[in-house]
């Protein structure tokens, strides 16, 4: 009998600028941003219409500067406690123990066993916006990672969360692009990282309409478009970006 997989349910960007990155986001994403948490650990809850999609929290700093470069992480529904468990025992790694985050749920960050990290977590409320439609514009309609091994990569999720494998994407040289689904849902994909990749990481896309008037509107705000726009299977297109701070996340739309 096979096991109900579990799926993307929230993420969460952390950055060394949390005012200059709202605004940035705002204006790129048509994201409304609210204040919640604390002083001493600014935190912003982004929504796309009455929906929220993700959080942001400040870097903490150890009296020298950031300690960490900004970035996104991807939340995973996961039982956290027994997942990371299994996350060690499949060669993966804890970066931060399970706990737990008042009124929000409990969580562990970790990471797979070539170092790309994610959060495992369970939350006391409705996880994230789970329910919305894949296309739902100012949503993550896709989630990419660029694997340290690709074949191996997917047999680690695989196992962990019941992902199951896709349409294979023959890439020549970059290798295979491995889609997966969720529950029979097209979800994301793996590939091999580029080899000037500096390590594994886990990339988002966000729908919008058009992609050259959001690369504008992220160039205008200070980001970069790393790459030219590409197309994509089922008659998408994709760009990969830096927000002004360097976190990097990409777009999908329907349309250049």
């Amino acid at each position: 009998m096979s096991r109900i997989g579990k799926g993307f349910v929230w993420h969460e960007l952390t950055t060394t600028d949390c005012e200059a990155a709202e605004s940035f986001y705002r204006s790129v994403f048509g994201w409304k941003a609210e204040p919640t948490g604390s002083a001493d650990r600014f935190c912003t809850l982004f929504s796309a219409g009455e929906a929220a999609v993700a959080g942001m929290s400040r870097i903490a700093g150890n009296g020298d500067g950031p300690t960490l470069r900004p970035s996104w992480l991807s939340y995973i529904a996961a039982d956290v406690d027994t997942d990371t468990v299994r996350v060690v025992a499949a060669g993966g790694s804890v970066r931060r123990p399970p706990e737990d985050v008042p009124s929000i749920g409990r969580l562990a960050v970790v990471a797979d066993p070539w170092g790309a990290p994610f959060v495992l977590f369970r939350g006391t409320r409705v996880q994230g916006p789970a329910s919305a439609s894949p296309n739902a514009q100012g949503h993550i309609g896709w989630h990419g990672l660029h694997a340290g091994d690709g074949e191996g990569a997917f047999s680690f999720y695989s196992e962990l969360f019941g992902w199951t494998k896709g349409e294979a994407i023959d890439m020549g040289p970059a290798g295979v692009y491995q889609t997966f689904a969720v529950d029979g849902i097209p979800t994301g994909g793996m590939m091999p990282m580029a080899p000037e990749t500096p390590a594994p990481y886990w990339l988002f896309y966000v729908n919008v309409e058009a992609l050259d008037a959001a690369i504008s509107r992220v160039e205008r705000g200070g980001g970069r478009a790393a790459s030219g726009a590409m197309p994509v299977p089922m008659g998408r297109w994709v760009v990969h970006c830096s927000d002004p701070q360097g976190a990097i996340f990409a777009m999908l739309a329907p349309r250049r």
